[in-house]
């Protein structure tokens, strides 16, 4: 009977155990030596160059968090493993905490809020609309009956059909599987327009076979304030994150990684995606804050 009461306690204790971690990412870090980065493989601030290599802004970003939360826990060695997302299973893969931290173009919202944490905001994104030079399409009214895509689990046309300036539209909506697949819809003239954040149409036209072909054009859709998104929940992760994000912030290293990312030639073409630091981005690192998306205005 002891035997079965202690065994009984031993698993009472380990689940707890394991309960505890769930809002402890720190503590699950620790006692595992290893933490799951969830990247992107065709966003504008991270992809892959294939056979496991992630790269670009956030994610290269995203590794120096965890650099800085391995000297915070006194760990000799931290395994990092890349667990690619997209934008329908990113939310749902940090909910059930097979990703302990996600750094990939997700935008900050109150709906967002619910579901998970968002760390301070690192870049403001600019929706915007990105075409072929010889489309004749120059901004929202030239869209009328075209056929405009965007990618599942985004929020872009939605935003697109709640601006004043598309009242009275009537435009075709095609979905692609992620980033990629929608710029290849543009590509090949399945449509017309791709409506997504500056920064992954400006990286897909740097990265096209003939970036000269496309350009983006007209007003800017919304604003969106991008940040690393988390578990509910767990304040010390959440500050751990914050303080490396401000700590990168204050001594320059995110400025470098920015003109490492956008201003200079990026693999795999060795071509520049040329987006200059926004204003809007500036005053995000002058002052570091997790608003949402509703908190920003378009002027």
């Amino acid at each position: 009977m002891k035997k079965h009461l202690l065994a009984i306690a031993v698993t009472a204790l380990a689940t707890g155990t394991v309960f505890a971690q769930a809002n402890d990412t720190l503590a699950k870090i620790k006692s595992s030596g290893s933490v799951t980065l969830g990247v992107r493989e065709s966003s504008g601030l991270g992809y892959t160059l294939g056979n496991g290599k992630y790269v670009g802004f956030h994610t290269e970003m995203g590794e120096n968090i965890l650099k800085d939360i391995q000297k915070q826990l006194g760990l000799a060695k931290l395994d990092v493993k890349y667990q690619p997302l997209t934008s329908q299973n990113r939310i749902p893969l940090v909910q059930n905490g097979t990703v302990d931290i996600e750094c990939g173009s997700t935008t900050n919202n109150t709906a967002r809020q619910k579901d998970a944490a968002f760390a301070f905001t690192t870049y403001v994104e600019e929706v915007r609309i990105a075409t072929r030079t010889n489309s004749g399409i120059n901004g929202i009214k030239d869209l009328n009956g075209k056929t405009i895509v965007t990618t599942t689990g985004t929020t872009s046309v939605q935003t697109l059909r709640k601006n004043k300036r598309a009242d009275g539209l009537t435009f075709k909506e095609v979905m692609g599987k992620d980033h990629a697949d929608s710029f290849l819809m543009l590509e090949t003239g399945r449509a017309d327009a791709f409506i997504m954040d500056g920064s992954i149409l400006a990286a897909n036209i740097s990265k096209s076979k003939s970036p000269k072909d496309y350009h983006i054009v007209g007003e800017v859709l919304s604003v969106e304030p991008i940040a690393c998104m988390m578990r509910k929940d767990d304040p010390a992760f959440k500050k751990a994150v914050d303080d490396s994000i401000v700590r990168q912030i204050k001594d320059g290293s995110l400025a470098k990684l920015y003109d490492k990312w956008f201003m200079q030639p990026i693999p795999p073409n060795n071509v520049k995606v040329g987006l200059p630091l926004s204003a809007a981005t500036k005053d995000a690192w002058a002052n570091p804050n997790d608003k949402p998306m509703e908190a920003y205005e378009i002027k």
